[in-house]
């Protein structure tokens, strides 16, 4: 993907533009030469701000990224860049979204740590726009440099064709692909935003942490990060080829289109499409996410072990306390009965194991627990943590730090109802306790613990170790102690907290939805 590179540097030196620190600073607004060409930005309360900086051309469809073409003026860096096309109301939405944004406290060689952030929803919704996002808070607080990403998404980011159509070989990690380019990006240009290239964190809450842990195993990644953090968002395996032909299959088939049609399909009709019962689940629409293609992922990232080429990045993983609270907005969920609980959980633990079993270890663990309180409890254990714990434990085994938490303070919200549900540690982390989308509430426990949380990552991106002189001592993950900080009104390190939920769901294996 960097061939290129070192032309463009020739192009950009040739470009004659020694006037632009005057322009900027006849404007007030930063102006940052990329290896691309120049960007002007923003200047916010003492920040500069950059926004929809173009990473890679507009993609061909189904096709590896490339990089942009170089431009000569500055182009505008004050607002956010198309997101991938997608379901939902993500506003402002394009095949052409390879862009990122820049939080920075100032554009010049200071090499602060940088973190980049990559979001979640799954492979499948969102962007790196969403208030929820914002660096500035976290790039004041740290003196870091933040990155937000957009990337390709769903069928245009993951659909596996490489069996069923020549010149598509990539299609099926094409969105893995973007992410790798905005990291060669970042290596290439972050200096000039007042970054160290040689201290780049990744972290990422749900599909965005699970991303990170493909990042880890993919080849292509090596080198181009040196420190993870996962919130509420594993990935053990990636989808075989032939589940991925299969579901590639289900989707021309509701098109009704030949493989080599596929690049002319208007993009409404291919999400309508992605819409079908997926061939291997069963249930829902199509799933898509990375592929073991033999090509970018030539191994599943945490099996059968964490990923060597990645031994030695320090990695935090960690996950809210009631995961699935944040999945069910339906009442009656929350007014469950005895009798209606087994049926509900079935089709929700996502591991084969008798219902009734887990219903009365429940009620003998936790005996004041109503229904639905056991349904949470249980379905958070089986399908949302325990993926964090296996990656913990091949972390452990292979001798790599793993620092591990778990989110226990709860929302004041709706009396209490939700827990500390998934999403709730973005706000926390980003300091944006009252952007939209947070439960988190603004009273002083929940600013105390998120700049407690907050620290953890700057400290995590500075040096590889998340302590601070706020937080009792967070020793590594080991199978002797399973050490895990929960973070609650006072933080604390815990033994192996709900082990005996985690023993209860050991018994059985885990396979990783829709792969």
């Amino acid at each position: 993907m960097s061939a290129s590179l070192p032309h463009r540097r020739q192009v950009i030196a040739g470009l004659g533009l020694a006037g632009l620190g005057a322009a900027a600073r006849a404007s007030g607004d930063p102006v940052v030469r990329t290896v691309a060409g120049p960007v002007r930005g923003l200047a916010d309360a003492g920040l500069s701000v950059f926004k929809g900086i173009r990473y890679g051309g507009p993609p061909a469809r189904f096709q590896p990224p490339r990089p942009p073409t170089p431009w000569r003026d500055p182009a505008p860096a004050l607002a956010y860049g198309a997101a991938s096309i997608q379901r939902g109301a993500e506003p402002n939405q394009s095949e052409d979204c390879l862009f990122l944004n820049v939080w920075t406290p100032a554009a010049d060689r200071a090499a602060r740590p940088v973190m980049v952030y990559i979001h979640g929803g799954a492979y499948a919704t969102g962007s790196g726009s969403a208030p929820l996002y914002d660096g500035a808070a976290l790039a004041r607080r740290g003196d870091v440099v933040v990155v937000t990403v957009n990337h390709r998404l769903g069928p245009f980011g993951y659909l596996y064709l490489s069996r069923l159509c020549p010149g598509f070989e990539d299609a099926g990690n094409v969105g893995m692909l973007d992410l790798v380019l905005a990291l060669h990006w970042v290596r290439d240009n972050i200096a000039r935003f007042g970054g160290d290239p040689e201290r780049v964190m990744l972290f990422g809450q749900s599909g965005g942490g699970a991303k990170i842990a493909t990042l880890m195993a993919m080849p292509a990644a090596k080198g181009l990060f040196h420190r993870a953090a996962t919130m509420s968002g594993q990935q053990l395996t990636a989808s075989g080829p032939t589940n991925a032909t299969r579901r590639a299959q289900s989707l021309l088939d509701a098109l009704k289109v030949e493989p080599g049609d596929l690049a002319s399909v208007p993009p409404a009709r291919i999400l309508e499409a992605a819409s079908a019962i997926d061939p291997v689940i069963g249930s829902g629409g199509i799933y898509f996410g990375p592929v073991l293609d033999e090509r970018s992922l030539t191994r599943h990232p945490f099996y059968p072990d964490a990923p060597p080429q990645s031994a030695d990045i320090p990695m935090m993983i960690g996950n809210t306390h009631d995961e699935t609270r944040g999945f069910f907005s339906d009442p009656a969920m929350y007014a469950l009965t005895w009798d209606a609980l087994p049926g509900k959980l079935i089709p929700n633990l996502r591991v084969d194991i008798d219902p009734l079993l887990v219903i009365r270890r429940y009620r003998e663990l936790y005996p004041h627990y109503s229904p639905s309180d056991v349904f949470f409890a249980a379905t958070t254990a089986a399908r949302s943590w325990r993926a964090a714990i296996v990656e913990a434990e091949l972390r452990a085994a292979q001798g790599s730090p793993a620092f591990v938490y778990q989110l226990d303070f709860p929302s004041p919200f709706d009396g209490g109802k939700w827990g500390a549900p998934h999403t709730f540690d973005i706000p926390l982390v980003f300091g944006n306790l009252a952007a939209p989308g947070s439960i988190t509430g603004t009273g002083p426990q929940a600013r105390a613990l998120s700049e407690r949380m907050m620290d953890s990552f700057i400290a995590l991106a500075r040096s590889g170790d998340p302590n601070h002189a706020g937080l009792p001592p967070w020793e590594p993950y080991d199978l002797a102690r399973r050490q895990t900080m929960v973070w609650d009104v006072t933080p604390r390190l815990v033994d192996d907290p709900r082990g005996a939920e985690r023993r209860l769901f050991e018994k059985v294996p885990f396979i990783q939805q829709g792969t």
